[in-house]
């Protein structure tokens, strides 16, 4: 059998242990030593070449062949902790606090949680600290450490990965949890195949850096079990785990009223804990909906009425446009209008207010290094010079664009290529934005009609399907072909109609925009076409803009709107 690559990892090390090579069976690496002369040499455990695992039927436990390399490692460079002098077995007292736990000294020794002192930036000093260690394969990549007062701290500048990652090769299924103590929890369970997040769940946020890190070792996953928590920031990352990963693999846990894993075991024992993991139900069927699939939604609506939408951090557009999530807005407007640029706006808007990522089919965007640049003066907010080549603040504005913003780059571009690799980088790097400018330089190839309007519709239900599917906002940028010049010698302003398909746009698109610059005014309009739901904007309002050259940005020229008024539509 090749060595070289084994479920989907490199291998970094075959048959680390020096077993007997394609043995079924044979002695455990991690207990026979320790046995008694005569038994040392009993076959004690069953060795899986081909998933490179073994479990030994004396100490139940489950090791790694192998040693293994992920493939498409991050280009970042992050610090690696060294094991200190002050990796120290847990004392008693830890011990006995873990066991109110429900978690025993072997689960500890297992899963090498140690304790020692660090200083804690909580409270200023040097305090007594638990010690979880973060390790892929035979490397430690991060620590977090926890003191007594429940204070935590992740060890500063190391790569965020998964807590127990090396637990889940070769399985085709793992628990996700969304703390240490869970997945020591379900170690005592019997279920070793568990991994947590390393720094719980944040409402509201989609930075999971540590998925991206680690998603190479989800992909051959065919369940994956959400056990986090039961608040509301825990199911808000269950969503975001659920969008990133496909809801055809995650399966969901109920854990009948207790927070978590940990205090279910306190409250129902292993085996009920097992249990529970084990009858985890798979997210609802996609395309079936019944009430108690939404039930949590419609109370929410009963409650409060139109969750408000998302804006851009203008504020005089702010008042007359925002937007949900699984939508797609239609940007029109005359060649060199400014339609790409207030896209590129309204995404660093996006990111700045909400931690949004973006990724951009643009083929007349081109060259992409310029792009970049443009991106990088909105997030400056100015115009970086040679001087700032490799200052503070350039390397800060060139990490947020580097993790933020994501360039398509294809010999030929097409809608379903696009698409592919959208859903590839909702996985990998968690987009809830997608640019297509121009949509005639995204041709759907799969639509052999020749009818504009069948053609038109196929296309905007493909992108409906996918904004749906992966809960992305999609921006589609539309050119006019019909532009008539007015009484004045000027070219009037297009509305969706006046895209090729016309009656199509204006139906499907959720939302529609005009941008429109008049170059005497040296002024920039952005009006709304149209809103899908009332509750998002104004149809047919205007707001106007001063484009700034140095950082590309757009000014508002209204005056701003004071704190707590409502908008118009309210």
């Amino acid at each position: 059998m090749s060595v070289e690559e084994i479920n989907g990892f490199l291998v970094d090390k075959f048959n680390q242990y020096g077993l007997k090579e394609n043995a079924a069976q044979g002695i455990c690496p991690l207990c026979s030593h320790t046995r008694k002369p005569k038994n040392q040499k009993l076959q004690c455990a069953s060795y899986d070449w081909e998933r490179g695992l073994g479990t030994c039927h004396n100490c139940d436990t489950t090791f790694q062949l192998h040693t293994y390399q992920r493939k498409g490692a991050s280009e970042k460079v992050y610090v690696r902790p060294t094991e200190p002098a002050n990796f120290n077995e847990v004392s008693t007292n830890v011990e006995t606090w873990f066991g109110t736990r429900g978690i025993t000294k072997k689960t500890l020794t297992d899963l090498q949680v140690t304790e020692g002192p660090e200083w804690m930036p909580q409270t200023s000093k040097s305090e007594n600290t638990i010690q979880f260690n973060y390790f892929m394969g035979d490397q430690l990549i991060n620590i977090k450490y926890r003191d007594g007062r429940k204070n935590f701290k992740l060890y500063k500048g190391a790569e965020k990965v998964f807590y127990n990652i090396n637990s889940i090769v070769g399985y085709d299924w793992c628990v996700i949890v969304e703390g240490e103590m869970d997945v020591l929890a379900l170690h005592e369970a019997g279920i070793k195949n568990a991994i947590s997040v390393p720094n719980g769940a944040t409402l509201n946020s989609n930075n999971l850096d540590y998925l991206d890190n680690c998603i190479d070792y989800l992909e051959d996953k065919t369940k994956i079990i959400l056990a986090v928590d039961a608040d509301e920031p825990g199911q808000a990352l269950k969503q975001e785990f659920v969008r990133r990963l496909g809801a055809e693999v995650c399966y969901l846990v109920d854990f009948n009223g207790q927070k978590d894993a940990n205090e279910y075991l306190i409250e129902h024992g292993h085996e009920a804990l097992r249990n529970a993991i084990h009858a985890a139900t798979q997210v609802p069927l996609e395309g079936v909906t019944t009430l108690y699939d939404i039930q949590d939604e419609v109370k929410e609506f009963v409650k409060n009425g139109f969750k408000p939408g998302f804006q851009v951090g203008l504020q005089n557009f702010d008042k007359i446009f925002s937007t949900y999530t699984g939508q797609f807005i239609t940007v029109t407007g005359i060649p060199s209008s400014g339609k790409s640029d207030f896209v590129d706006q309204m995404v660093v808007g996006y990111n700045n207010l909400y931690g949004w990522k973006t990724a951009f089919a643009s083929p007349e965007n081109q060259p992409t290094y310029l792009h970049a640049h443009k991106l990088m003066r909105k997030t400056w907010e100015d115009m970086p010079n040679v001087g700032d080549i490799g200052s503070d603040k350039w390397k800060a504005v060139s990490e947020k664009v580097n993790d933020n913003y994501f360039f398509i780059d294809m010999d030929r571009y097409t809608l379903e290529s696009v698409l592919r690799k959208g859903a590839e980088l909702v996985k990998r790097k968690g987009i809830k934005c997608l640019v297509i400018d121009p949509y005639n330089k995204v041709r759907d190839v799969d639509c052999k009609t020749e009818d504009v309007n069948r053609y038109t519709m196929e296309y905007l239900t493909k992108i409906e399907m996918f904004a749906k599917k992966y809960d992305v906002l999609v921006f589609i940028v539309a050119h006019p072909t019909k532009m008539y010049k007015g009484n004045d010698g000027k070219i009037e302003e297009p509305t969706m109609y006046n895209i090729k398909g016309g009656g199509e746009w204006y139906d499907a698109s959720y939302h529609g925009l005009l941008v429109h610059r008049d170059y005497d005014a040296k002024t920039t309009k952005v009006k709304v076409l149209k809103v899908k739901f009332q509750n998002l904007g104004e149809n047919g309002a205007e707001s106007h803009f001063t484009w700034e050259p140095r950082s590309g940005s757009f000014i508002p020229n209204e005056p701003t709107v004071a704190e707590g008024e409502p908008m118009p539509w309210e």
